[in-house]
């Protein structure tokens, strides 16, 4: 991991410093704030920056908290890891994701779960009372960057309790189903590719991934879907919700 103390503002800045700033620009934390306005409130904010390697640990559970994360390049997943090393995957984050939100304003300081780099990446880190704090000009940008931040909370919340859905979700095909369903209805069409790997969605999913090619290559052969690789095509989308009854 190598550490970058702040994102330069200067006129001079590098191409990977043009490029973080518009995925910043681009993250919803950001919203309805203009890029030269970002620009002037990181001077404020002071983040923090670092990569990591693919594989690598952006963050572990239990150890202390660092500060509101936000990915700026490559694709990360949330994790919890239970004592025996199994994984299961909260969230996949692309660039533009924040983590570590639902513990930056807690008592307890310490990360909620863990944080894994899939591939080589990239991330800024935010002091949690910089975002909340205000600034002392009392600015539109900061005051809209604390109602972004208290509308990603409300949506991080609502995102949990569709995890813990999936949970009470008895039989694998349903999840499946469910899971599947929910892609078409977000791509808003019958072919589209998968955010997760095999492998991270039977973490996701909570089966083994044995089981889930064999139940995915069973409705196959029935004719629910096709698969090739990540990419899925729903050929019976009403059979499919037959299983959510």
């Amino acid at each position: 991991m190598t550490a970058i103390n702040n994102i330069n503002l200067a006129s001079n800045k590098t191409a990977t410093e043009e490029k973080t700033l518009d995925t910043l620009a681009a993250s919803p934390l950001f919203g309805s704030i203009s890029r030269g306005d970002l620009a002037g409130m990181l001077n404020c904010l002071k983040p923090k920056t670092a990569t990591y390697e693919k594989s690598s640990y952006i963050a572990v559970e239990g150890e202390p908290f660092t500060g509101l994360g936000i990915l700026t390049a490559g694709q990360a997943s949330v994790i919890k890891e239970t004592i025996a090393g199994t994984r299961t995957i909260l969230t996949v984050l692309e660039p533009g994701d924040m983590f570590g939100e639902m513990v930056a304003f807690a008592a307890c300081q310490s990360w909620p779960a863990s944080v894994v780099a899939q591939t080589a990446c990239a991330a800024v880190f935010l002091p949690p009372d910089k975002i909340v704090g205000g600034c002392a000009s009392a600015c539109p940008s900061h005051r809209q960057l604390t109602k972004n931040m208290l509308s990603i909370l409300s949506e991080r919340a609502l995102r949990l309790h569709r995890k813990v859905e999936y949970l009470t979700i008895k039989s694998m095909r349903a999840k499946i189903a469910t899971y599947l369903l929910e892609q078409y209805k977000t791509a808003r069409k019958a072919t589209f590719l998968l955010p997760l790997s095999r492998d991270s969605l039977a973490d996701f999913l909570n089966v083994s991934r044995t089981a889930l090619s064999r139940e995915m290559g069973r409705m196959r052969d029935e004719g629910l879907l096709e698969f090739y690789r990540s990419s899925v095509k729903l050929k019976d989308i009403d059979g499919l919700k037959k299983f959510l009854e």
